[in-house]
């Protein structure tokens, strides 16, 4: 069966801090896709996050790249299995030079915190309780 997957290309002033950054949170780093322009974070089976250069990335969109430190360009939300991985994984984008944003946000059923990466782009992660979903 077709499992469609998601691409998100996001600029970035330093390909190979931003390769270290994502590398310290755990995810692995695809060498087939990646050059000194790009680097191709495997996020899951289904999602990959896409780092280019803002020169490579310029070469995609007649647009003005968005300066993520001061604007924000998208806010990308990933799932997390516990409370505690989300914890874990705002605590290690800290500890590898990211900022994190605002206080948790707790709903008991649902309890998400967000970090900002080294360019500024905005993650958030999340966990929703798998019995809040069924009902």
């Amino acid at each position: 069966m077709y499992q469609q997957m998601i691409f998100v290309n996001l600029a970035t002033d330093d390909v190979e801090a931003s390769r270290k950054f994502f590398t310290h949170l755990g995810y692995t780093i695809n060498p087939q896709f990646s050059t000194e322009d790009c680097t191709c974070v495997v996020i899951s089976d289904t999602i990959v996050a896409m780092l280019l250069s803002k020169q490579r990335y310029a070469d995609f969109t007649k647009k003005e790249i968005a300066d993520s430190t001061r604007t924000s360009e998208v806010l990308i939300c990933l799932s997390a299995e516990s409370r505690e991985k989300v914890d874990e994984l705002v605590n290690r984008a800290v500890e590898a030079g990211g900022t994190a944003n605002e206080d948790a946000q707790d709903h008991g059923f649902m309890y998400g915190r967000s970090f900002d990466d080294l360019d500024g782009h905005s993650w958030e992660v999340m966990w929703m309780d798998p019995a809040a979903v069924q009902a």
